[in-house]
């Protein structure tokens, strides 16, 4: 900018007051956490015992856990720990509270059951960052899901898919449907 140019410019500004510092508007609110998993339909209704006892050991024990209904092939439940069942769907648990935890797992549970899927994967998180309380999820997911009649196993999943954190889940087709995974 030349010496004139700089003169013409401060006599144009005389008089000219700065505008006051004015705060930047807050941000936009952190959006709440939503279960994320496959579309579907309107969700099926699932029956839930109203207790059912669930032992949570494993043969394995480090946190794993695994159930089956009786009836369910020692083979079929093999095959879910292993991975070895093709995962159709999934949703992941992390950041919801314990009552928002159940009505999303109910909901896709309820939407695979319509989509005839055989096998989900429920990622509940290990709880690691649950502090003095201890994981909730991973208790209470286990608990819920041996309650509710249209799942006829669970399992652990593999590390590779969320070792702990997470649970291969078999689904029981409601009668007249057809399955489009393995058994």
């Amino acid at each position: 900018m030349s010496n004139e140019d700089a003169k013409t410019f401060r006599r144009a500004m005389a008089g000219v007051k700065p505008l006051p510092a004015v705060q930047p508007p807050p941000g936009p609110a952190k959006p709440r956490a939503i279960a994320r998993f496959s579309r579907g339909g309107p969700a099926a209704p699932l029956w839930e015992e109203p207790r059912r006892p669930f032992d949570p050991s494993s043969p394995e024990g480090d946190g794993f856990v695994a159930f089956k209904r009786p009836g369910v092939r020692d083979e079929a439940l093999r095959r879910l720990r292993r991975g070895q069942v093709p995962v159709e769907g999934e949703i992941d648990l992390h950041g919801l509270s314990r009552h928002a935890t159940h009505e999303a797992l109910r909901v896709f549970l309820g939407m695979a059951l319509e989509r005839r899927l055989r096998c989900v994967r429920v990622i509940h998180g290990k709880g690691l960052r649950s502090g003095s309380g201890g994981p909730v999820l991973k208790h209470v997911v286990p608990e819920w899901l041996s309650r509710i009649e249209h799942v006829s196993a669970f399992a652990s999943a593999r590390p590779a898919d969320g070792g702990t954190g997470a649970l291969y889940v078999l689904l029981r087709l409601p009668a007249g449907t057809e399955s489009r995974g393995a058994r």
